[in-house]
């Protein structure tokens, strides 16, 4: 996830984003504890960033030191790309990145919506595989892609 806070951008690392409807709507689970979640609640958006395999390491060192006083863009090698509906960044290495609105925030359980307004993918990306934490830095990619309409179709 990345945000801007008025000076600069920043990007966090995040394990789990879940399709909530099919409203663009999108959860994440985070706290004030993060940089990054203070500056989404202060401005009310983010832009989350897919990122493919190729860029784990990265994303695994982006979310090891805080943002607070840190430029990870730089520091980790990311480049920003200025998103059209948000003041966040988007990642220019990434397969995919959903400019978001911040919509709805639960205190109690830290799980928080996200209003998904644009869709920016990427058709550089050679390896465009999804990939899932499973927790322990250990990482699965999905590899194998099943195309149903026709049989659906009727």
């Amino acid at each position: 996830m990345t945000t801007f806070d008025g000076a600069k951008n920043n990007v966090m690392t995040l394990t789990r984003i879940m399709p909530v409807d099919f409203n663009q709507n999108f959860a994440i689970s985070t706290g004030p504890w993060n940089y990054s979640f203070r500056t989404l609640l202060s401005t009310g958006e983010c832009a989350l960033c897919i990122p493919g395999p190729d860029m784990l390491s990265k994303a695994v060192r982006a979310g090891a030191v805080s943002g607070e006083d840190s430029d990870k863009f730089s520091s980790v090698g990311f480049t920003a790309v200025k998103a059209k509906t948000v003041a966040a960044p988007l990642i220019a290495e990434c397969i995919a990145c959903l400019e978001c609105e911040l919509s709805d925030y639960n205190e109690k359980t830290g799980i928080t919506i996200l209003h998904c307004k644009r869709v920016v993918v990427s058709t550089d990306i050679k390896d465009a595989r999804i990939c899932h934490a499973v927790g322990d830095g250990t990482f699965f990619a999905d590899g194998e892609k099943f195309v149903l309409r026709e049989k659906n179709e009727r």
